[in-house]
């Protein structure tokens, strides 16, 4: 029986079985809002390809163009013939090594450290955590000099060690993981200590399993975030062959004269593996973004 709330809402599809003309709209306007959004972030990338693909005369002329008029494979072919103070795939495999070094880290730390403060009782917790995600709110570079000089003690100057240690503990893994870690329901941890498992094999077992969207997350932010780093590695990293790919792409910048497609190709060299990687995790990205604003 209809009630007269039901009566007083109108009709989802027309008489003819139409949308409304409202919804339309509105439909047509979000998409053509989506479309504006996807054009604004990859027109950057398209021209940066094109670029790496034209000649230095074309690059180099006032009017951009959009598709190369006598695409060439010069810059690569340059960055493949670098001399020794530019060893492009050397600052290449440096950066996978030190992002995914790092990102490994990040995620076993981050885990133990949100499992604690989700899941275990202790004195102390709130005043943890709180100081813990305070540390959010501190600008990354007072710690450069502190950072700089650790590193000096422990002669790790110069090394990827530098580079894939200082940034292996961070507030953001914790307060996301922990975000997740209290969405998941209790009775699974209670059905395994009745069965005698340990902590430490509930979160091996029961918690990380369940976590993957999350712990996915968290590695592909830290390995993006060790990937474009530019000024860590710029005052801890000295000879050229220890470079990573952000400062070693800035001597491809000739004293004198700028080759821009060839500065777009070393670029294409280091976004493609971020594109990968992304494209590889994106399901696991967005389930673990939206669940861990489940609970607070």
């Amino acid at each position: 029986m209809a009630t007269v709330a039901d009566e007083q809402r109108p009709a989802a599809r027309s008489s003819d079985g139409r949308p409304p003309r409202r919804a339309v709209l509105t439909m047509l306007g979000s998409y053509l809002a989506l479309i504006a959004l996807t054009i604004l972030f990859v027109a950057p990338l398209v021209y940066m390809a094109s670029t790496a693909f034209k000649t230095n005369q074309e690059a180099t002329r006032i009017e951009p163009t959009w598709v190369p008029k006598e695409p060439s494979t010069e810059a690569f072919d340059a960055i493949l013939s670098r001399s020794e103070q530019t060893p492009v795939f050397r600052w290449f495999f440096n950066s996978m090594i030190a992002a995914i070094g790092q990102a490994l880290i990040v995620v076993a730390t981050a885990s133990l450290a949100a499992y604690a403060l989700a899941r275990m009782e202790f004195r102390g917790k709130r005043v943890m955590t709180a100081v813990i995600i305070s540390t959010l709110f501190v600008p990354p570079i007072i710690f450069l000099m502190p950072t700089y000089v650790i590193l000096d003690k422990l002669q790790w100057l110069d090394s990827l060690l530098a580079v894939t240690i200082p940034g292996a503990a961070g507030a953001l893994g914790v307060f996301l993981l922990r975000q997740f870690f209290i969405a998941l329901p209790r009775e699974l941890e209670e059905a395994a200590v009745l069965d005698g498992a340990s902590p430490f094999k509930i979160f091996w077992r029961i918690i990380l399993p369940l976590s993957k969207p999350a712990l996915a997350t968290l590695f592909l932010l830290a390995f993006l975030t060790n990937w474009n780093d530019f000024l860590l590695p710029l005052f801890v990293l000295f000879s050229p062959e220890s470079l990573t790919l952000p400062p070693g792409l800035g001597l491809l910048q000739g004293s004198y004269t700028t080759s821009y497609e060839i500065i777009m190709a070393g670029a294409v060299v280091a976004t493609v593996p971020a594109l990968v990687l992304f494209i590889i995790a994106q399901r696991f990205v967005i389930e673990g973004v939206s669940a861990t604003g489940i609970k607070g």
